[in-house]
């Protein structure tokens, strides 16, 4: 289910609401907070209750519309690259028939970055991944559009937008479990997924 604050609710999630809607962030939704939820919920023809669910989440910041909580048990949080040529866009609609030619019911991954930096909802994160043999009953995986060159050579093709969508992303699902340790697919095969260092990249998140 997504995130629902209320009056009361405090922490980092109160912090982005009230950022977005330019007020002191102080991760207390008090009565300010609260007016300023209703009257954003006004403005935009949303039922003005000052209960931030998921209509005025997708409205207030759009990112919070990709994330919700799994019901699994996330340990890990495992970076991939879909191994497809540098600069070539794909889409979870193709990834997904990708996967189902091999046999799976959806798309391995839990989300995906494109080249312009847009992250997309892959398979649900309630439901075992299939992108990490050994390892998906408790992680979520993520992989960024690209990861070879001209060639089908391994190589760091993220765009500069992907490397700051996958920063906030990373920082974002890290938020929503805290337990969990970023890797790359690397880290549990011999597969040079996803061309780069994830998990000494970002071993400080």
């Amino acid at each position: 289910m997504a995130l629902i604050l209320t009056k009361g609710s405090r922490g980092e999630a109160v912090k982005r609401i009230q950022a977005a809607l330019h007020l002191a962030q102080d991760g207390i939704f008090g009565s300010v907070t609260e007016e300023a939820v209703i009257a954003f919920q006004k403005a935009n023809g949303l039922k003005a209750d000052g209960v931030v669910g998921e209509n005025t989440w997708a409205k207030l910041v759009p990112m919070e519309t990709t994330l919700k909580t799994s019901k699994r048990n996330i340990n890990k949080i495992i970076v991939h690259c879909t191994a497809t040529v540098e600069g070539r866009e794909t889409t979870v609609e193709e990834i997904r028939r990708w996967h189902k030619q091999k046999g799976w019911s959806d798309i391995g991954y839990h989300y995906v970055v494109y080249l312009d930096g847009s992250i997309h909802n892959g398979r649900d994160v309630n439901i075992i991944g299939s992108h990490c043999e050994g390892q998906n009953a408790n992680s979520i995986g993520v992989v960024y559009v690209g990861g070879v060159d001209k060639k089908n050579k391994p190589k760091d093709t993220r765009t500069e937008k992907q490397k700051d969508a996958l920063l906030k992303l990373l920082k974002d699902l890290r938020r929503i479990y805290p337990k969990a340790k970023i890797y790359g697919h690397c880290d549990f095969s011999k597969k040079a997924c996803p061309s780069f260092d994830a998990k000494n990249e970002y071993k400080n998140i």
